[in-house]
């Protein structure tokens, strides 16, 4: 029997292509995670695909990326499906992991599709030192403003009131009230 896994990472993503994709590669069962990145080791849905496969099932992905993201990740998930006594196949990629090409061709594509996402890192974290270097602010919006982290140190240093008692005006964490008087 064909088991069918379908994975998109947000919630707003549509599952529909890659189911409309496996019932055509004659899956009987579908089975989903919707809003779970593929980094994410642990999945329920990829969870229950791989405890319902059984001798001479396969389990079919429409592309490798749905299945995981690192190449150490997609070798430990096949050698279980491969322990379990089953098949993968990916319907995009042209996978099939029952002949010694499509095994090469599974390591292969693993190890391109992880040298990718190396390179989509480096290019975000140059970007991120870029931005910094003009002065951009980089990562989540401050909880404080300049003005209110000014009051927040007036009203310490006045001795008027403690730490606690100004994170709790501001309506924020004290940790987070000590990183904003740090900077």
């Amino acid at each position: 029997m064909k088991i069918g896994y379908a994975r998109v990472s947000t919630e707003d993503q549509n599952l529909a292509l890659q189911k409309h994709a496996l019932r055509a590669a004659g899956c009987r069962v579908i089975i989903e995670d919707q809003g779970i990145s593929g980094a994410a080791i642990t999945r329920p849905g990829l969870a229950d695909a791989l405890r319902r496969l059984k001798k001479g099932d396969a389990l079919v992905v429409w592309r490798l990326d749905r299945l995981g993201r690192s190449l150490a990740h997609l070798i430990e998930i096949i050698d279980s499906i491969g322990k379990a006594g089953a098949a993968f196949a990916s319907l995009t990629e042209s996978i099939d992991t029952t002949t010694a090409g499509g095994r090469l061709v599974f390591h292969m594509m693993g190890a391109l599709a992880e040298f990718e996402r190396g390179l989509i890192a480096e290019r975000t974290r140059a970007g991120m030192k870029a931005a910094k270097r003009r002065g951009k602010h980089v990562g989540r919006p401050p909880k404080l403003t300049r003005q209110q982290v000014h009051h927040a140190r007036e009203l310490i240093a006045s001795g008027k009131e403690s730490r606690g008692a100004v994170a709790e005006l501001f309506s924020v964490d004290v940790k987070t009230l000590r990183r904003a008087l740090q900077t």
